[in-house]
Protein backbone atom coordinates (compact mmCIF):
# COMPACT_ATOMS: atom_id res chain seq x y z
CA UNK A 1 0.00 0.00 0.00
CA UNK A 2 1.18 3.52 -0.72
CA UNK A 3 1.79 5.12 2.66
CA UNK A 4 -0.63 8.03 3.00
CA UNK A 5 1.48 10.13 5.36
CA UNK A 6 5.12 9.63 4.34
CA UNK A 7 6.91 10.28 1.06
CA UNK A 8 8.32 6.92 -0.02
CA UNK A 9 9.60 6.02 -3.48
CA UNK A 10 6.10 6.07 -4.97
CA UNK A 11 4.45 8.77 -2.91
CA UNK A 12 6.52 11.93 -2.35
CA UNK A 13 3.53 14.01 -1.23
CA UNK A 14 0.75 13.51 1.34
CA UNK A 15 -2.11 11.67 -0.32
CA UNK A 16 -4.57 12.42 2.49
CA UNK A 17 -4.50 16.23 2.31
CA UNK A 18 -5.99 19.07 0.33
CA UNK A 19 -3.56 21.41 -1.43
CA UNK A 20 -4.63 25.00 -0.63
CA UNK A 21 -2.56 28.19 -0.56
CA UNK A 22 0.62 26.14 -1.14
CA UNK A 23 -0.05 24.17 2.04
CA UNK A 24 -1.03 20.54 2.52
CA UNK A 25 -4.10 20.88 4.73
CA UNK A 26 -6.28 18.41 6.61
CA UNK A 27 -9.77 18.37 5.04
CA UNK A 28 -12.40 20.30 6.95
CA UNK A 29 -14.45 17.11 7.27
CA UNK A 30 -11.52 15.26 8.87
CA UNK A 31 -12.82 12.32 6.85
CA UNK A 32 -11.10 10.26 4.19
CA UNK A 33 -12.00 8.15 1.19
CA UNK A 34 -10.48 4.79 0.31
CA UNK A 35 -8.56 4.66 -2.94
CA UNK A 36 -8.56 1.12 -4.32
CA UNK A 37 -6.15 -0.54 -6.71
CA UNK A 38 -8.25 -1.65 -9.73
CA UNK A 39 -5.82 -4.49 -10.48
CA UNK A 40 -6.62 -6.37 -7.27
CA UNK A 41 -9.19 -4.33 -5.31
CA UNK A 42 -6.73 -3.76 -2.44
CA UNK A 43 -6.48 -0.51 -0.51
CA UNK A 44 -4.05 1.81 -2.25
CA UNK A 45 -4.26 4.98 -0.15
CA UNK A 46 -6.56 7.24 1.84
CA UNK A 47 -7.46 10.57 0.26
CA UNK A 48 -9.01 13.69 1.71
CA UNK A 49 -12.78 14.06 1.62
CA UNK A 50 -13.09 17.76 0.88
CA UNK A 51 -16.21 19.86 1.39
CA UNK A 52 -17.59 23.39 1.09
CA UNK A 53 -15.26 24.86 3.74
CA UNK A 54 -12.25 23.69 1.75
CA UNK A 55 -13.65 25.17 -1.45
CA UNK A 56 -14.27 28.49 0.29
CA UNK A 57 -10.68 28.55 1.57
CA UNK A 58 -9.41 27.81 -1.92
CA UNK A 59 -11.54 30.58 -3.42
CA UNK A 60 -10.25 33.10 -0.88
CA UNK A 61 -6.68 31.99 -1.52
CA UNK A 62 -7.19 32.33 -5.29
CA UNK A 63 -8.65 35.82 -4.89
CA UNK A 64 -5.69 36.93 -2.76
CA UNK A 65 -3.28 35.50 -5.30
CA UNK A 66 -4.91 37.35 -8.19
CA UNK A 67 -4.91 40.62 -6.25
CA UNK A 68 -1.29 40.24 -5.20
CA UNK A 69 1.58 38.00 -6.30
CA UNK A 70 0.25 35.79 -9.12
CA UNK A 71 -1.88 38.58 -10.53
CA UNK A 72 1.23 40.76 -10.91
CA UNK A 73 3.33 38.20 -12.76
CA UNK A 74 4.24 39.17 -16.31
CA UNK A 75 3.40 36.78 -19.12
CA UNK A 76 7.08 35.85 -19.41
CA UNK A 77 7.32 35.16 -15.68
CA UNK A 78 4.31 32.85 -15.87
CA UNK A 79 6.01 31.05 -18.73
CA UNK A 80 9.16 30.49 -16.70
CA UNK A 81 7.17 28.87 -13.88
CA UNK A 82 5.36 26.55 -16.27
CA UNK A 83 8.63 25.61 -17.95
CA UNK A 84 10.14 24.79 -14.57
CA UNK A 85 7.12 22.63 -13.80
CA UNK A 86 7.63 20.86 -17.14
CA UNK A 87 11.23 20.07 -16.24
CA UNK A 88 10.21 18.75 -12.83
CA UNK A 89 7.66 16.44 -14.47
CA UNK A 90 10.41 15.18 -16.82
CA UNK A 91 12.51 14.33 -13.77
CA UNK A 92 9.63 12.32 -12.29
CA UNK A 93 8.32 10.50 -15.38
CA UNK A 94 8.77 7.02 -13.94
CA UNK A 95 7.37 7.90 -10.51
CA UNK A 96 4.31 9.50 -12.09
CA UNK A 97 3.85 6.52 -14.43
CA UNK A 98 3.84 4.06 -11.52
CA UNK A 99 1.32 6.19 -9.61
CA UNK A 100 -0.97 6.40 -12.63
CA UNK A 101 -0.74 2.66 -13.30
CA UNK A 102 -1.56 1.80 -9.70
CA UNK A 103 -4.34 4.37 -9.50
CA UNK A 104 -6.08 4.09 -12.89
CA UNK A 105 -5.09 0.57 -13.86
CA UNK A 106 -3.50 1.40 -17.19
CA UNK A 107 -0.37 -0.40 -18.38
CA UNK A 108 2.90 1.29 -17.49
CA UNK A 109 3.76 2.19 -21.08
CA UNK A 110 0.47 4.07 -21.41
CA UNK A 111 0.92 5.80 -18.06
CA UNK A 112 4.43 6.82 -19.10
CA UNK A 113 3.01 8.36 -22.28
CA UNK A 114 0.60 10.38 -20.13
CA UNK A 115 3.40 11.70 -17.93
CA UNK A 116 5.41 12.72 -20.98
CA UNK A 117 2.32 14.46 -22.37
CA UNK A 118 1.90 16.43 -19.13
CA UNK A 119 5.47 17.66 -19.46
CA UNK A 120 4.85 18.62 -23.10
CA UNK A 121 1.71 20.57 -22.25
CA UNK A 122 3.55 22.55 -19.58
CA UNK A 123 6.40 23.18 -22.00
CA UNK A 124 4.06 24.27 -24.81
CA UNK A 125 2.01 26.65 -22.69
CA UNK A 126 5.11 27.88 -20.88
CA UNK A 127 6.44 28.99 -24.24
CA UNK A 128 3.12 30.50 -25.32
CA UNK A 129 2.39 32.86 -22.43
CA UNK A 130 3.88 35.95 -24.09
CA UNK A 131 2.71 35.10 -27.58
CA UNK A 132 -1.01 35.77 -27.16
CA UNK A 133 -1.59 39.11 -28.85
CA UNK A 134 -4.50 41.47 -29.23
CA UNK A 135 -5.30 43.30 -32.47
CA UNK A 136 -5.62 46.82 -33.72
CA UNK A 137 -8.93 47.41 -35.45
CA UNK A 138 -9.36 49.87 -38.34
CA UNK A 139 -12.06 52.37 -37.36
CA UNK A 140 -12.78 56.06 -37.77
CA UNK A 141 -9.76 58.31 -38.24
CA UNK A 142 -10.11 60.01 -34.87
CA UNK A 143 -10.07 56.72 -32.96
CA UNK A 144 -7.44 54.13 -32.23
CA UNK A 145 -9.10 50.84 -31.37
CA UNK A 146 -7.38 47.72 -30.08
CA UNK A 147 -8.29 44.47 -28.32
CA UNK A 148 -6.74 42.76 -25.29
CA UNK A 149 -6.90 39.17 -24.09
CA UNK A 150 -7.32 39.00 -20.33
CA UNK A 151 -7.73 36.26 -17.74
CA UNK A 152 -11.13 35.30 -16.36
CA UNK A 153 -9.93 35.15 -12.77
CA UNK A 154 -10.71 31.90 -10.97
CA UNK A 155 -11.20 28.80 -13.09
CA UNK A 156 -12.60 25.51 -11.76
CA UNK A 157 -11.39 22.25 -13.28
CA UNK A 158 -13.36 19.04 -12.68
CA UNK A 159 -11.56 16.11 -14.25
CA UNK A 160 -12.34 12.39 -14.63
CA UNK A 161 -10.34 9.38 -13.55
CA UNK A 162 -9.24 8.02 -16.93
CA UNK A 163 -6.50 10.51 -17.93
CA UNK A 164 -5.68 12.73 -14.93
CA UNK A 165 -2.27 13.88 -16.15
CA UNK A 166 -3.31 14.50 -19.75
CA UNK A 167 -6.38 16.50 -18.77
CA UNK A 168 -4.50 18.50 -16.14
CA UNK A 169 -1.96 19.31 -18.84
CA UNK A 170 -4.37 20.51 -21.48
CA UNK A 171 -6.64 22.35 -19.04
CA UNK A 172 -4.77 23.75 -16.05
CA UNK A 173 -1.54 24.49 -17.92
CA UNK A 174 -3.42 26.66 -20.40
CA UNK A 175 -5.42 28.43 -17.70
CA UNK A 176 -2.32 29.21 -15.65
CA UNK A 177 -0.58 30.43 -18.80
CA UNK A 178 -3.27 33.10 -19.18
CA UNK A 179 -2.84 34.17 -15.55
CA UNK A 180 -5.91 32.58 -14.00
CA UNK A 181 -5.93 30.95 -10.58
CA UNK A 182 -7.07 27.32 -10.79
CA UNK A 183 -9.02 25.06 -8.45
CA UNK A 184 -8.79 21.38 -9.35
CA UNK A 185 -11.27 18.73 -8.27
CA UNK A 186 -9.91 15.30 -9.29
CA UNK A 187 -12.14 12.24 -9.53
CA UNK A 188 -12.38 10.37 -6.22
CA UNK A 189 -11.44 7.12 -8.02
CA UNK A 190 -8.03 8.43 -9.14
CA UNK A 191 -6.30 11.30 -7.30
CA UNK A 192 -2.64 10.40 -6.96
CA UNK A 193 -1.07 12.15 -9.96
CA UNK A 194 -3.39 15.13 -9.49
CA UNK A 195 -2.06 15.54 -5.96
CA UNK A 196 1.48 14.96 -7.20
CA UNK A 197 0.91 17.90 -9.54
CA UNK A 198 0.37 20.09 -6.49
CA UNK A 199 3.75 19.05 -5.10
CA UNK A 200 5.37 19.80 -8.46
CA UNK A 201 3.77 23.26 -8.50
CA UNK A 202 5.08 23.86 -4.99
CA UNK A 203 8.61 22.80 -5.93
CA UNK A 204 8.52 24.99 -9.06
CA UNK A 205 7.65 28.11 -7.06
CA UNK A 206 4.09 28.66 -8.26
CA UNK A 207 2.78 31.40 -5.93
CA UNK A 208 0.29 30.55 -3.15
CA UNK A 209 -3.31 30.52 -4.35
CA UNK A 210 -2.53 30.08 -8.04
CA UNK A 211 -3.45 26.39 -7.74
CA UNK A 212 -5.59 24.50 -5.23
CA UNK A 213 -6.45 20.78 -5.34
CA UNK A 214 -9.45 19.46 -3.41
CA UNK A 215 -10.29 15.75 -3.64
CA UNK A 216 -13.70 14.45 -2.59
CA UNK A 217 -17.12 13.46 -3.85
CA UNK A 218 -18.69 15.27 -6.77
CA UNK A 219 -21.73 16.36 -4.79
CA UNK A 220 -19.55 17.71 -1.95
CA UNK A 221 -16.80 19.46 -3.92
CA UNK A 222 -17.62 19.50 -7.62
CA UNK A 223 -21.16 20.74 -7.16
CA UNK A 224 -20.01 23.44 -4.73
CA UNK A 225 -17.45 24.65 -7.26
CA UNK A 226 -19.91 24.80 -10.16
CA UNK A 227 -22.44 26.77 -8.09
CA UNK A 228 -19.91 29.06 -6.37
CA UNK A 229 -20.28 32.77 -7.29
CA UNK A 230 -16.51 33.21 -6.91
CA UNK A 231 -15.75 30.94 -9.87
CA UNK A 232 -15.40 32.74 -13.21
CA UNK A 233 -15.00 29.81 -15.63
CA UNK A 234 -15.65 26.06 -15.42
CA UNK A 235 -13.85 23.33 -17.31
CA UNK A 236 -15.47 19.90 -17.04
CA UNK A 237 -14.56 16.57 -18.60
CA UNK A 238 -16.85 13.64 -17.87
CA UNK A 239 -20.23 12.12 -18.59
CA UNK A 240 -23.01 13.74 -20.60
CA UNK A 241 -25.41 13.59 -17.65
CA UNK A 242 -23.04 15.36 -15.25
CA UNK A 243 -22.05 17.84 -17.95
CA UNK A 244 -25.66 18.93 -18.31
CA UNK A 245 -25.82 19.57 -14.55
CA UNK A 246 -22.55 21.52 -14.66
CA UNK A 247 -23.86 23.75 -17.42
CA UNK A 248 -27.11 24.38 -15.53
CA UNK A 249 -25.15 25.36 -12.43
CA UNK A 250 -22.86 27.63 -14.45
CA UNK A 251 -25.87 29.37 -15.97
CA UNK A 252 -27.03 30.48 -12.52
CA UNK A 253 -23.94 32.69 -12.25
CA UNK A 254 -23.65 33.36 -16.02
CA UNK A 255 -20.30 31.59 -16.07
CA UNK A 256 -18.78 30.22 -19.31
CA UNK A 257 -17.97 26.52 -19.56
CA UNK A 258 -15.75 24.19 -21.51
CA UNK A 259 -17.40 20.78 -21.67
CA UNK A 260 -15.87 17.56 -23.02
CA UNK A 261 -18.51 14.87 -22.64
CA UNK A 262 -17.29 11.81 -24.49
CA UNK A 263 -18.09 10.25 -27.81
CA UNK A 264 -18.94 7.28 -29.97
CA UNK A 265 -16.16 7.82 -32.45
CA UNK A 266 -16.10 5.99 -35.79
CA UNK A 267 -13.27 4.86 -38.00
CA UNK A 268 -14.45 4.62 -41.59
CA UNK A 269 -12.62 2.10 -43.75
CA UNK A 270 -13.04 2.40 -47.53
CA UNK A 271 -12.12 -0.40 -49.90
CA UNK A 272 -9.18 1.54 -51.37
CA UNK A 273 -7.35 2.04 -48.07
CA UNK A 274 -3.95 0.71 -47.04
CA UNK A 275 -5.42 -1.89 -44.73
CA UNK A 276 -2.12 -3.23 -43.39
CA UNK A 277 -1.32 0.24 -42.08
CA UNK A 278 -4.86 0.81 -40.81
CA UNK A 279 -5.41 -2.30 -38.68
CA UNK A 280 -3.11 -1.37 -35.75
CA UNK A 281 -4.90 1.99 -35.50
CA UNK A 282 -8.32 0.36 -35.82
CA UNK A 283 -7.58 -1.87 -32.83
CA UNK A 284 -5.46 0.37 -30.60
CA UNK A 285 -7.87 3.29 -30.77
CA UNK A 286 -10.51 1.10 -29.19
CA UNK A 287 -8.59 -0.80 -26.53
CA UNK A 288 -6.23 1.90 -25.20
CA UNK A 289 -6.72 2.35 -21.45
CA UNK A 290 -9.14 -0.59 -21.62
CA UNK A 291 -11.48 1.46 -23.81
CA UNK A 292 -11.92 4.06 -21.05
CA UNK A 293 -11.13 6.94 -23.37
CA UNK A 294 -13.50 9.72 -24.45
CA UNK A 295 -12.08 9.64 -27.95
CA UNK A 296 -11.95 5.84 -28.19
CA UNK A 297 -12.95 4.41 -31.54
CA UNK A 298 -15.80 2.09 -30.65
CA UNK A 299 -17.34 1.86 -34.14
CA UNK A 300 -15.51 0.46 -37.17
CA UNK A 301 -17.47 1.25 -40.35
CA UNK A 302 -16.24 -0.95 -43.20
CA UNK A 303 -17.11 -0.79 -46.89
CA UNK A 304 -18.62 -4.13 -47.88
CA UNK A 305 -15.96 -5.37 -50.37
CA UNK A 306 -13.37 -5.17 -47.59
CA UNK A 307 -15.54 -6.56 -44.78
CA UNK A 308 -14.22 -10.14 -44.64
CA UNK A 309 -10.59 -9.02 -44.76
CA UNK A 310 -11.07 -6.44 -42.00
CA UNK A 311 -12.79 -9.01 -39.79
CA UNK A 312 -9.99 -11.50 -40.41
CA UNK A 313 -7.14 -9.06 -39.67
CA UNK A 314 -8.78 -7.46 -36.66
CA UNK A 315 -9.67 -10.88 -35.25
CA UNK A 316 -6.05 -11.93 -35.58
CA UNK A 317 -4.96 -8.78 -33.74
CA UNK A 318 -7.53 -9.31 -30.98
CA UNK A 319 -6.36 -12.89 -30.45
CA UNK A 320 -2.95 -11.56 -29.35
CA UNK A 321 -4.30 -9.01 -26.82
CA UNK A 322 -3.43 -9.76 -23.20
CA UNK A 323 -5.28 -8.39 -20.16
CA UNK A 324 -3.80 -8.33 -16.68
CA UNK A 325 -2.51 -6.25 -13.74
CA UNK A 326 -1.38 -2.75 -14.67
CA UNK A 327 2.22 -3.08 -13.55
CA UNK A 328 2.69 -6.16 -15.75
CA UNK A 329 2.54 -3.69 -18.66
CA UNK A 330 0.40 -5.80 -20.99
CA UNK A 331 -1.97 -4.56 -23.70
CA UNK A 332 -4.82 -3.80 -21.30
CA UNK A 333 -5.15 -3.34 -17.57
CA UNK A 334 -8.34 -3.52 -15.52
CA UNK A 335 -11.34 -1.22 -15.66
CA UNK A 336 -11.25 1.48 -13.01
CA UNK A 337 -13.80 -0.01 -10.60
CA UNK A 338 -16.30 -2.78 -10.00
CA UNK A 339 -19.04 -0.27 -10.79
CA UNK A 340 -17.55 0.35 -14.22
CA UNK A 341 -17.07 -3.37 -14.80
CA UNK A 342 -20.71 -4.00 -13.87
CA UNK A 343 -21.84 -1.25 -16.27
CA UNK A 344 -19.86 -2.70 -19.17
CA UNK A 345 -21.28 -6.18 -18.50
CA UNK A 346 -24.77 -4.68 -18.21
CA UNK A 347 -24.32 -2.87 -21.53
CA UNK A 348 -23.34 -6.10 -23.27
CA UNK A 349 -26.57 -7.70 -22.05
CA UNK A 350 -28.86 -5.00 -23.45
CA UNK A 351 -31.01 -5.79 -26.50
CA UNK A 352 -30.31 -8.58 -28.92
CA UNK A 353 -26.98 -10.33 -28.38
CA UNK A 354 -24.38 -9.23 -30.94
CA UNK A 355 -22.05 -11.85 -32.42
CA UNK A 356 -18.61 -11.89 -30.79
CA UNK A 357 -16.12 -11.93 -33.65
CA UNK A 358 -13.01 -12.08 -31.46
CA UNK A 359 -11.79 -11.32 -27.95
CA UNK A 360 -8.58 -10.98 -25.98
CA UNK A 361 -7.15 -13.22 -23.27
CA UNK A 362 -6.99 -12.72 -19.51
CA UNK A 363 -3.65 -13.75 -18.00
CA UNK A 364 -3.77 -16.74 -15.68
CA UNK A 365 -2.30 -14.79 -12.74
CA UNK A 366 -4.80 -11.93 -12.91
CA UNK A 367 -6.29 -11.51 -9.40
CA UNK A 368 -9.93 -12.57 -9.19
CA UNK A 369 -10.60 -9.36 -7.25
CA UNK A 370 -9.36 -7.20 -10.14
CA UNK A 371 -11.78 -5.44 -12.47
CA UNK A 372 -10.79 -7.18 -15.68
CA UNK A 373 -12.76 -7.33 -18.91
CA UNK A 374 -11.55 -9.12 -22.02
CA UNK A 375 -11.72 -6.81 -25.08
CA UNK A 376 -14.43 -7.84 -27.50
CA UNK A 377 -14.89 -7.30 -31.22
CA UNK A 378 -18.57 -7.48 -32.18
CA UNK A 379 -20.56 -7.27 -35.42
CA UNK A 380 -23.79 -5.45 -36.34
CA UNK A 381 -25.33 -4.78 -39.72
CA UNK A 382 -26.75 -1.40 -38.67
CA UNK A 383 -26.39 1.09 -35.81
CA UNK A 384 -29.81 0.60 -34.20
CA UNK A 385 -28.47 -0.98 -31.03
CA UNK A 386 -27.60 0.31 -27.57
CA UNK A 387 -23.94 -0.66 -28.01
CA UNK A 388 -23.77 1.28 -31.28
CA UNK A 389 -25.34 4.43 -29.88
CA UNK A 390 -24.16 4.96 -26.30
CA UNK A 391 -20.71 5.45 -24.84
CA UNK A 392 -19.80 2.27 -22.92
CA UNK A 393 -16.32 3.20 -21.69
CA UNK A 394 -14.97 -0.30 -22.06
CA UNK A 395 -12.88 -2.24 -24.63
CA UNK A 396 -15.72 -3.03 -27.01
CA UNK A 397 -15.60 -2.35 -30.74
CA UNK A 398 -18.33 -3.03 -33.27
CA UNK A 399 -17.78 -3.64 -36.98
CA UNK A 400 -20.61 -2.17 -39.06
CA UNK A 401 -20.73 -2.58 -42.87
CA UNK A 402 -21.67 0.17 -45.33
CA UNK A 403 -22.20 0.27 -49.09
CA UNK A 404 -21.10 3.72 -50.23
CA UNK A 405 -19.87 7.12 -49.16
CA UNK A 406 -23.35 8.51 -48.56
CA UNK A 407 -24.25 5.66 -46.21
CA UNK A 408 -20.91 5.97 -44.39
CA UNK A 409 -21.63 9.62 -43.64
CA UNK A 410 -25.11 8.81 -42.39
CA UNK A 411 -23.86 6.07 -40.08
CA UNK A 412 -20.96 8.17 -38.79
CA UNK A 413 -23.31 11.04 -37.83
CA UNK A 414 -26.11 8.88 -36.43
CA UNK A 415 -25.24 8.85 -32.73
CA UNK A 416 -25.53 12.50 -31.73
CA UNK A 417 -21.95 12.49 -30.40
CA UNK A 418 -19.23 14.21 -32.37
CA UNK A 419 -15.78 14.09 -30.81
CA UNK A 420 -13.36 12.28 -33.12
CA UNK A 421 -13.55 10.39 -36.42
CA UNK A 422 -11.05 8.75 -38.72
CA UNK A 423 -11.27 8.09 -42.47
CA UNK A 424 -9.16 5.50 -44.23
CA UNK A 425 -8.98 6.06 -48.00
CA UNK A 426 -6.38 6.91 -50.64
CA UNK A 427 -8.90 8.99 -52.64
CA UNK A 428 -7.99 12.64 -52.09
CA UNK A 429 -11.37 14.01 -53.10
CA UNK A 430 -13.15 11.58 -50.80
CA UNK A 431 -10.83 12.54 -47.94
CA UNK A 432 -11.94 16.16 -48.20
CA UNK A 433 -15.63 15.34 -48.69
CA UNK A 434 -15.67 13.10 -45.63
CA UNK A 435 -13.73 15.60 -43.52
CA UNK A 436 -16.34 18.25 -44.29
CA UNK A 437 -19.39 16.00 -43.92
CA UNK A 438 -18.61 14.22 -40.63
CA UNK A 439 -19.80 16.02 -37.51
CA UNK A 440 -16.86 15.84 -35.13
CA UNK A 441 -14.32 18.15 -33.52
CA UNK A 442 -11.32 16.24 -34.89
CA UNK A 443 -11.08 14.33 -38.18
CA UNK A 444 -8.05 12.16 -38.88
CA UNK A 445 -7.24 10.96 -42.40
CA UNK A 446 -5.28 7.71 -42.60
CA UNK A 447 -4.33 7.91 -38.93
CA UNK A 448 -6.04 8.17 -35.55
CA UNK A 449 -5.11 10.67 -32.87
CA UNK A 450 -1.96 12.07 -34.50
CA UNK A 451 0.11 10.86 -31.56
CA UNK A 452 -1.82 12.91 -29.03
CA UNK A 453 -1.20 16.23 -30.73
CA UNK A 454 -0.50 18.75 -27.94
CA UNK A 455 -0.85 21.53 -30.52
CA UNK A 456 -4.11 20.30 -32.09
CA UNK A 457 -7.40 21.87 -30.87
CA UNK A 458 -9.58 19.21 -29.25
CA UNK A 459 -13.27 19.22 -28.41
CA UNK A 460 -16.64 18.05 -29.59
CA UNK A 461 -19.91 18.88 -31.23
CA UNK A 462 -23.41 17.83 -30.25
CA UNK A 463 -23.55 15.61 -27.17
CA UNK A 464 -19.73 15.58 -27.03
CA UNK A 465 -19.76 19.11 -25.63
CA UNK A 466 -18.39 22.49 -26.64
CA UNK A 467 -15.28 24.61 -26.31
CA UNK A 468 -11.77 23.61 -27.31
CA UNK A 469 -8.70 22.47 -25.43
CA UNK A 470 -5.12 21.93 -26.63
CA UNK A 471 -3.14 24.28 -28.83
CA UNK A 472 -3.66 28.02 -28.84
CA UNK A 473 -7.44 27.58 -28.86
CA UNK A 474 -7.27 26.56 -25.22
CA UNK A 475 -5.52 29.83 -24.37
CA UNK A 476 -8.30 31.74 -26.10
CA UNK A 477 -10.86 29.67 -24.20
CA UNK A 478 -9.32 30.56 -20.84
CA UNK A 479 -9.25 34.27 -21.61
CA UNK A 480 -11.80 36.94 -22.48
CA UNK A 481 -11.56 39.66 -25.09
CA UNK A 482 -11.65 43.33 -24.19
CA UNK A 483 -11.99 46.10 -26.81
CA UNK A 484 -10.48 49.52 -26.11
CA UNK A 485 -11.48 52.54 -28.22
CA UNK A 486 -9.33 55.64 -27.74
CA UNK A 487 -10.76 58.90 -29.05
CA UNK A 488 -7.91 61.26 -29.77
CA UNK A 489 -9.83 64.21 -31.20
CA UNK A 490 -10.08 65.93 -34.53
CA UNK A 491 -7.68 68.35 -36.16
CA UNK A 492 -8.57 71.97 -35.44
Amino acid sequence: MINSTSLDENSWFPTNKCFINNEWETPSTEQYLKLLNPSDGDLLAFIARGAIEDVNRAIKSAENSLENEWGNYSAADRGRILTKMSNLVKDKIEKLAVLESLDVGKPLKQARTDAIALSKYLEFYGGATNKIHGNTIPFENNFTVFSLREKYGITAHIIPWNYPMQIIGRSISASLAMGNSCILKPAEEACLTALAFGQIALEAGLPPGALSIIPGYGEEVGSVLTHHPGVNHISFTGSLETGVQVQKAAAENVVPTTLELGGKSPQIVFDDCDLESAVPYLVNAGIQNAGQTCSASSRILVQEPLLDKVISLMSKAYSTLKVGPALEDLDLGPLISKRQLDFVNYSISQGEPLPVVAEGTLTANAPRTGHFFKPKLLFKEDTKHFLCQEEIFGPIQIIIPFKNEKEAIRLANETGYGLVASVWTENGGRQMRMARAIKAGQIFINNYGAGGGIELPFGGTGKSGHGREKGFESLYGFSQLKTVAVFHGKDN
